[in-house]
This record gives C-alpha cells, structure tokens and sequence, in this order.
C-alpha cells in the first residue's frame, strides 16, 4: 500500500515537472497565444473603424510602417515568428503536448484572480490612507459592446506583453548590463524600468487616462507582476494571464 502511494506521488510529481517545463517552451507559447492572436486581428478587422485597437499593437505597427513594412498582417506573424525563433535558439523538443496547452488556460485564470486579489489589498491599504484607486489596468471602458472589448483585451493580452516583456525587457537588461556586472541586479533594474514604463504608457495617446499616483503605483505593480511571470512562466503564460485579469475587471457583473 505504501508502495503504491509513493508511485502515484512520483507520478504525480512527473507530471507537474513535465508540466512545468512544457508550458514555459517558447512553443507552446505559440500555439497558446495563436487564438488570441487570431481572435484580435479579425475581430479587428471584422469591427473595421469601429473597433478600438490595443495601443501597444498601435506602436508596433506604426514602427512597422515607419521601417517600409505597411501590411497589416506583419505584426501577428512577426510575433508567431519571433516566438519560433525563440523556441528553435533553445534546441528544445518540437512537441508539445494538448493537455499542456489547457492547463496553461487554467493556470492563467488561476494567476489573473491572484493579480485580482493584489489590487483589492492595494485598493483598501490606499483607502485607508485616503486614497481612491480604480483597480483596472489598460482597459479603458470606450468600446461598449461585449465582442469589441473582448478583442480589444485580447490584443492587450498579446501585444502588450510582446512589447514590454518579450522585447523590452532583454533590451533594457542588456543597457543595464553595460553598466552593471550582477545579473540579479540587471534583472531587477530592468523588471522596475519596464513595469514603470508599461504603467506609464496607459496615460499616453488619445484613449489614455488621466495620470493619478494611485493607479500608475497600480499598474506598475502588475508590470512587475507580468515581468515575473515572464520570466519564470514564460511569455505565453504572462499574456493569458494579462487578457484574462482584463477580461476579469472589464466584465465585473459576469
């Protein structure tokens, strides 16, 4: 009896470690962020100037056209490419498994209530001191019906985490690291840099919100929360969890 139980607690152990690293692949963060991806570029394009489109995916794509690159479609494949990439320069296996892909659904649900429950207790420790804070980040409540938003969140889920974490963040370590031998300290440089950064742009452009102390201290606190995921859950991981938690408080009635 003892026996078996110490099978099953090995096989149980197995599966989470496989778990583990299969989900933090670069490939499986291709075929995890693939819907989403799909699903924001034609419900885009299906919404045409009615749709309200994330303002990150804006950036890219004005730096894509800036370079001579005008198609709409670059920036999603650029993105599926460069994931590719990233998963080819690791030499890691070609397979991931479906089951993996799920569970990484989950544990992006799982991840968004516990940003959910940070802002609660961000949200009543600056009531308490007097403070009023809105606790949503980069979802502004512009497109009204239920598919149009979903998209728009969907697309902040991708391509803000493609802009801050997956491109930024190895840039702004390796600026640090022309100044800075530790890597722990280049990571930590860059993970504060960025998370200002990504908590800085929401107050940017025509749909940016008004600078308020306590919601930029917010949303800095969830790019650094993203950068954390990033990092040791991989990127697709970072981007469900970020369309989920804005999906969370876009819809808060449902």
């Amino acid at each position: 009896m003892l026996s078996r139980i110490q099978n099953e607690a090995r096989s149980v152990s197995a599966v989470s470690t496989d778990y583990w690293n299969q989900s933090r692949r670069p490939l499986a963060s291709f075929f995890f962020v693939l819907p989403l991806i799909v699903f924001y570029e034609l419900g885009s394009w299906w919404l045409g100037e009615g749709a309200v489109r994330n303002g990150a995916a804006i950036w890219l794509q004005q730096l894509l056209t800036s370079s001579g690159l005008v198609s709409w479609f670059l920036l999603p494949i650029l993105t599926l490419a460069i994931l590719l990439a990233w998963h080819h320069a690791t030499g890691q296996p070609w397979k991931i498994s479906t089951n993996v892909i799920y569970a990484m659904s989950a544990e992006s649900v799982l991840l968004a209530v516990v940003l959910l429950a940070f802002a609660h207790v961000q949200t009543n420790v600056l009531s308490i001191a007097g403070v009023q804070l809105d606790c949503e980040i980069g979802v502004e409540q512009i497109a009204n019906e239920t598919f149009s938003r979903i998209v728009r969140y969907f697309g902040a889920g991708v391509y803000e985490e493609l802009l801050f974490r997956l491109m930024l963040l190895p840039l702004v370590m390796a600026a640090i690291g022309l100044v800075i031998v530790s890597q722990k300290a280049r990571i930590f440089g860059a993970l504060v840099l960025t998370s200002l950064l990504f908590s800085f742009a929401h107050y940017i452009g025509p749909y940016g919100d008004i600078f308020e102390w306590a919601s930029f201290s917010f949303r800095a606190m969830a790019g650094g929360f993203f950068c954390l995921l990033f990092v040791f859950r991989g990127f697709g991981i970072a981007a469900g969890t970020h369309a989920v938690y804005d999906m969370i408080v876009g819809f808060p009635s449902v």
